[in-house]
C-alpha cells in the first residue's frame, strides 16, 4: 500500500508539515495550493524540500471551476491551467486535481465537460502531465463519482483520469460497488477520509469534521475494498479537513494518519485476501481476555495512604517483588501493584505526576503476536532493564506516555506473579469485599487526543467503539466514548476534557498529563459488598438525598429499594437490557477515585448519573485557587 497525505491535513508551516509526514513513514505528499503560496520560496525549492525528506509529490491541488464554463470564462480557465502546469513542472509532480465546478456560471452537460477535459488532456500531455477529475459532493452539476467517470470515459484521453474521494462518495451514500467496474488505469489517485455520522450541510461537514479512516462512522473499509477489487495499486492519500487537526501537533496527527492507513490496508487484505493490496502482513487484532493488573507509581510516604485505601476496599497484600520495591495486592481476579522503587520508569512517572496509575496489563490470546501487531501499527515500544531471572513483559506506550503491558496464559508471562514475586502473608484483618474483576478502566485525556487513542485501541485489539456521549459536569461538558470487546472483558472509557474547570480537566492539569482517572471493579451483589466495605472502614461518596427522590419517581422503584440505595450512597440506572448499580469512593489526590458496579444485564456506564457523581466528588476536592497542603 503506497501511502500519501495532503499537507492541508496537518497543522504548521510547510517545512514542519513535511518533517512530520516523513517521520510518520508516508511515501508521498499532496501539496495543497495554500501551503505552497504561503511558503517563502520557489516551486523548485518546495520540490527539493519534499525530495530531501524522502517523499514524492503525489498530487498538486486544487484546480477549481474548470469544466463547462461559457466564453470568455472558458478561455481563462485554460490560461489558468497552463499556469498550474508551469508550477507543477517546477515542483516535480505530474498530477493535478481538478474538482467539479461549483461556479454559478458553469453550464451542465456531460459531453461539454468531456470536450473540455479532452482539450485539457492534450495540453497536459504536451508537458508530460496528467489531469485527475474529482466529483465534489456539492458540485453544481457533477456531485457523483459515476458522473465524473462518465465524463472521463467520454473524454477518452490517456492523460485524463478519475480521482476518487471516500468522503464525497460516502457522504452522499453512493453505492461503492459502482467503483468495481472502473478500469484501474483510469483511477489516478484515491483520497481517503472518514467522518462522524452527522446530519448537516455537506460542504460544512466536509470542511470541519473529516477524520482519519477508522476514527469516524463512514464505511471507508467497504469503499477501499471496492477500489482494491479493480486491481488499483497506486497511492492512497489522506485528505482531511478538521478544525481539531488544524490546532493539533503535526507529528501526532501525521502518526495517526499513517496508523489509520496501515490498519485500513490490513482490514482490506483480511476481507479480500492477501493479494488484494500490497503491504506487510501482521497478526490479527489481539483478543483481550481481561485486565491482568493495574500498577500505581508512588513513594514511600504516599504509599501509606494508598495502601490504606486499598485495604478499605478489601484488598490484601499477597506478594512482593523479588528485586524491586513493588507490592502486589489482590481480590477476586483483580491485581493492583504498588511501586515505590526509586529507579526505573515508575519513579520517573511519580516525579512528574505524583501518585498515579501509570501502567496496566492486558491479558491477550497471544502476547508476542499482539506486540508484533502493535509495532506494525507504529506503537512505541517500552523497554527497560530487568534483573536476571525476571520476565521481560512486552509493552507499548499508551495514554499520557503510560505503559500497556501484554501478557497471556499460554506462556510464562501468565505466571509473572509467581516468577517475579515472592508470596507474603498479610497480617492485617482485611476481609474481601466481594470484588470480582476490573469492570472498566477510565482514561482521561484532552479532547484533542480522543481520536488518537480510540484508533490506537481499536486497531491493535479486537474491540469496537460505542457512540459518543456528553458527560455533564457543573463546569462544562466532557465527551466520552468507550472502547470495548464483545465479551466485556475489556472496557475502556475515554473521557475528553476541553477545559480545566471540569473534574476531568482538573485531573489532567494537576497530574500534568492524561492517564487513568478511575478504576471500576465489579461485584455480583452491590448491597452485600457495600456492607463489607463499611466493615473494612470504606467511606463511600455521599450522594445528595434529592437524587433518590428523583430516581424513585423516574424508574418507579419500590420505596424500600430506594431507601437501601440511599443508605449506601448507591446510584441506579436502567436500560432495555437491565439494571446498573454504582458505588464510589471519594477522591484520592487530585481527582482519582474508585468505583464499584453491579451489572444485571445492563450494557452502559451510568452516564445519566455522571453529573451527580461529579458534583459530589468536586465537593470533596481542594477549591480552585487554594494551594495544596504539605
Amino acid at each position: 500500500m503506497k501511502t500519501s497525505i495532503a499537507t492541508v491535513t496537518i497543522s504548521g508551516e510547510l517545512p514542519e508539515k513535511l518533517e512530520a509526514i516523513a517521520r510518520a513513514g508516508f511515501d508521498g505528499v499532496e501539496i495543497f495550493e495554500n501551503d505552497f503560496l504561503a511558503f517563502d520560496g520557489s516551486p523548485a525549492d518546495v520540490g527539493k524540500l519534499v525530495r530531501d525528506h524522502g517523499l514524492v509529490i503525489t498530487l498538486f491541488q486544487p484546480f477549481r471551476d474548470f469544466e463547462g464554463m461559457p466564453e470568455p470564462l472558458r478561455s481563462r480557465t485554460f490560461d489558468r491551467a497552463e499556469r498550474k502546469f508551469d508550477v507543477m513542472q517546477q515542483l516535480g509532480t505530474d498530477l493535478v486535481l481538478v474538482c467539479s465546478n461549483v461556479s454559478p456560471a458553469a453550464l451542465g452537460g456531460i459531453d461539454r465537460a468531456a470536450e473540455d477535459f479532452r482539450e485539457l488532456g492534450e495540453r497536459a500531455a504536451r508537458r508530460g502531465l496528467r489531469v485527475g477529475y474529482e466529483a465534489l459532493a456539492w458540485g453544481r452539476h457533477i456531485s457523483d463519482h459515476r458522473d465524473a467517470w462518465e465524463i472521463v470515459r467520454r473524454a477518452d484521453h490517456p492523460n485524463v483520469g478519475l480521482i476518487l474521494d471516500s468522503f464525497h462518495t460516502l457522504s452522499r451514500k453512493i453505492d461503492v460497488n459502482s467503483i468495481r467496474s472502473i478500469p484501474k488505469e483510469k483511477i489516478f489517485i484515491v483520497q481517503l477520509a472518514d467522518a462522524p455520522d452527522i446530519d448537516m450541510d455537506l460542504l460544512y461537514w466536509s470542511r470541519h469534521f473529516r477524520n482519519m479512516p477508522g476514527e469516524g462512522d463512514l464505511p471507508v473499509t467497504a469503499f477501499t475494498e471496492a477500489v482494491a477489487a479493480t486491481g488499483y495499486d497506486g497511492y492512497f492519500s489522506l485528505e482531511i479537513f478538521n478544525d481539531q487537526f488544524r490546532g493539533g501537533l503535526s507529528r501526532a496527527i501525521a502518526a495517526d494518519g499513517h496508523r489509520s492507513l496501515i490498519y485500513l490496508g490490513d482490514q482490506v487484505r483480511r476481507h479480500l485476501g492477501t493479494g488484494s493490496m500490497a503491504g506487510a502482513a501482521m497478526p490479527q487484532r489481539a483478543a483481550v481476555e481481561g485486565v491482568g493488573f493495574v500498577e500505581f507509581a508512588t513513594d514511600e510516604q504516599d504509599e501509606v495512604e494508598l495502601v490504606a485505601l486499598l485495604r478499605t476496599l478489601g484488598f490484601k497484600q499477597t506478594a512482593v517483588h523479588r528485586t524491586k520495591k513493588v507490592s502486589l495486592f489482590e481480590q477476586g481476579g483483580i491485581r493492583i501493584l504498588v511501586n515505590v522503587d526509586q529507579a526505573g520508569f515508575a519513579n520517573a512517572a511519580y516525579v512528574v505526576h505524583g501518585t498515579f496509575a501509570y501502567a496496566m496489563a492486558l491479558v491477550v490470546d497471544d502476547a508476542a503476536k499482539a506486540y508484533e501487531r502493535a509495532l506494525a501499527l507504529d506503537a512505541e515500544p517500552f523497554i527497560q532493564p530487568v534483573a536476571d531471572g525476571e520476565l521481560e513483559l512486552p509493552a507499548i506506550r499508551g495514554v499520557g506516555g503510560g505503559i500497556v503491558y501484554l501478557i497471556d496464559d499460554k506462556s510464562a508471562l501468565g505466571r509473572f506473579s509467581e516468577i517475579d514475586f515472592r508470596p507474603v502473608t498479610d497480617e492485617t484483618d482485611t476481609a474481601s469485599a466481594g470484588l470480582l474483576r476490573v469492570d472498566h478502566v477510565a482514561q482521561t485525556v484532552g479532547y484533542d487526543e480522543m481520536l488518537t487513542w480510540l484508533l490506537f485501541f481499536t486497531s491493535i485489539f479486537e474491540t469496537h467503539k460505542t457512540p459518543m456521549v456528553d458527560i455533564i459536569d457543573p463546569a462544562g461538558v466532557v465527551r466520552s466514548q468507550v472502547v470495548e470487546n464483545q465479551s466485556g472483558a475489556l472496557r475502556i472509557t475515554m473521557n475528553g476534557a476541553e477545559n480545566r474547570r471540569t473534574l476531568a480537566g482538573h485531573f489532567i492539569a494537576e497530574k500534568f498529563g492524561s492517564g487513568i482517572q478511575h478504576l471500576a471493579f465489579s461485584t455480583d451483589d452491590i448491597f452485600a459488598t457495600a456492607e463489607k466495605l463499611r466493615a473494612c472502614g470504606f467511606r463511600s461518596l455521599h450522594i445528595s438525598p434529592n437524587y433518590y427522590d428523583d430516581v424513585e419517581a423516574r424508574f418507579g422503584l419500590d420505596p424500600v429499594m430506594t431507601e437501601r440505595l440511599k443508605a449506601e450512597n448507591i446510584l441506579y440506572d436502567r436500560d432495555e437490557h437491565g439494571e446498573y448499580f454504582q458505588l464510589y469512593s471519594g477522591t484520592y489526590g487530585e481527582g482519582f477515585f474508585f468505583e464499584i458496579v453491579e451489572r444485571r444485564g445492563y450494557r452502559g456506564y451510568g452516564a445519566p448519573n455522571a453529573i451527580f457523581r461529579i458534583a459530589a466528588l468536586k465537593r470533596q476536592m481542594r477549591p480552585e485557587g487554594v494551594p495544596k497542603g504539605d
